[in-house]
């Protein structure tokens, strides 16, 4: 069972300041993943090394961790052994525990995942012929309650800490097998006291090769914790993934969005999905407290934005409410109003279990298309990924708490199974 209470929500589309960055352990152990090079080497130093051997022995372990992936401080080999059980009783190197993994008939996979402290989240990998893109989670459920989204009919929990983001990342990386071996100009960069490994590293061929936050949770809801685990995402001596293949996906909270811009600096996406506040009210309710005009207004503002670098729209097609022509002509009015240099994904509607929305007709959805097309605005649809398994747009939710392990394990094994 989870040891957190759900977190108190003073309204449906206010944020929730949680200061909570670090997971605690039962066994009191620091766990190092979500953790900046200068934090990793003030705690060697408050555990008892000189500033000296602190600040080497965090830059060797900071470069295992994020550029080598290693999840064991044995294998830290230009460390003395000596120094491995040192570290190994005071700090541990996690990743989020894996409940269940499953694959989809099209390649996507889903991952139900669990924090130390027992709450459960879903990221999903969806595969491509160019590009490899993992979805990534920012919370444990969601307070914006946007009423066409299976996520947003649960409680929102509690923030996810920078580890448990940037976790997401480094656990796909080893389920797809990404992790480099060293070469020598890696080890160089470690020091002289070291002890150099067999094999080399290529970058080509990367299967994951972009993120975006669009999975459970409003990521500028947790701005802290998203900025902090973006930056080890894109640090040349971590991850080291482009800021451009990025992307962070707000429903818009308005206020958020130029300190994103400034401080991340990703690709945005914002969830519009309506063109005018009766419908965008129902639909997206942060919309009453963060109006179209005022969230165009943020977009028009965001820094970085350009030609180059198009703020992505996206917007769901649902059946007799959001998707005439006149929904289309307002859409393409408003972008060129406010002069943005946009992009519109369209959404075919996912559905999910008591969901009230239907499915725009595929010859509606292309008609609307083709009109913002012609306006000289891309409007590609979306190819729905990962139906058969809950992982397309819109549909996440955990429910294995509802369900026994005999339960899960035989879901997992019909999965297999299915796919042969």
């Amino acid at each position: 069972m989870a040891d957190t209470a759900l977190m108190p929500i003073p309204g449906q589309i206010d944020p929730v300041p949680v200061a909570r960055n670090i997971t605690p352990r039962e066994d009191g152990r620091v766990d190092l993943i979500g953790l900046p090079k200068a934090r990793i080497t003030e705690l060697f130093a408050a555990a008892g090394l000189d500033p000296k051997a602190a600040k080497l022995r965090g830059k060797q372990v900071f470069h295992w961790l994020y550029h080598r992936g290693v999840t064991d401080f044995e294998a830290m080999t230009d460390i003395a052994k000596t120094m491995r059980p040192w570290l190994t009783q005071r700090f541990v190197i996690g990743r989020p525990e894996i409940v269940l993994s499953q694959h989809s008939n099209d390649g996507t996979r889903k991952w139900l995942l669990k924090t130390d402290d027992g709450h459960e989240f879903e990221m999903v990998f969806i595969p491509d012929e160019a590009r490899g893109t993992l979805c990534v989670s920012s919370q444990v459920g969601c307070t914006l309650n946007c009423r066409f989204c299976h996520t947003g009919t649960m409680r929102l929990v509690r923030n996810l800490t920078p580890g448990e983001i940037v976790g997401q990342v480094m656990l796909a990386r080893d389920a797809l097998g990404e992790w480099p071996r060293a070469g020598q100009a890696d080890l160089a960069l470690l020091g002289d006291d070291l002890v150099d490994d067999d094999g080399g590293y290529s970058a080509d061929g990367r299967l994951l090769t972009n993120i975006v936050m669009m999975g459970m949770g409003e990521p500028l809801y947790n701005f802290d914790n998203v900025r902090d685990a973006l930056k080890l995402v894109m640090d040349g001596d971590g991850l080291g993934l482009s800021r451009r293949r990025i992307t962070l996906s707000t429903s818009g909270v308005v206020p958020m969005m130029a300190r994103a811009g400034a401080e991340i600096g990703v690709n945005l996406a914002v969830s519009l999905h309506a063109t005018n506040k009766l419908v965008r009210d129902e639909i997206v309710p942060i919309n009453r407290k963060y109006g179209i005009e005022e969230l165009l207004q943020a977009c028009a503002d965001y820094p970085g934005a350009s030609n180059a670098r198009r703020i992505t729209f996206e917007y769901v097609m649902l059946k007799d409410k959001n998707d005439s022509d006149d929904d289309a002509r307002e859409l393409v009015r408003l972008i060129k109003q406010y002069k943005l240099p946009a992009k519109v994904n369209l959404i075919p509607f996912n559905p999910w279990p008591g969901a009230i929305y239907d499915c725009s007709t595929p010859e509606r959805i292309k008609r609307f298309s083709d009109i913002v097309f012609e306006a000289g605005i891309s409007a590609p649809v979306r190819t729905p990924r990962g139906r058969d398994i809950d992982a397309a747009c819109g549909q996440l939710k955990t429910t294995a708490q509802k369900m026994t392990r005999a339960e899960l394990d035989r879901l997992a094994d019909e999965k297999q199974a299915a796919l042969g």
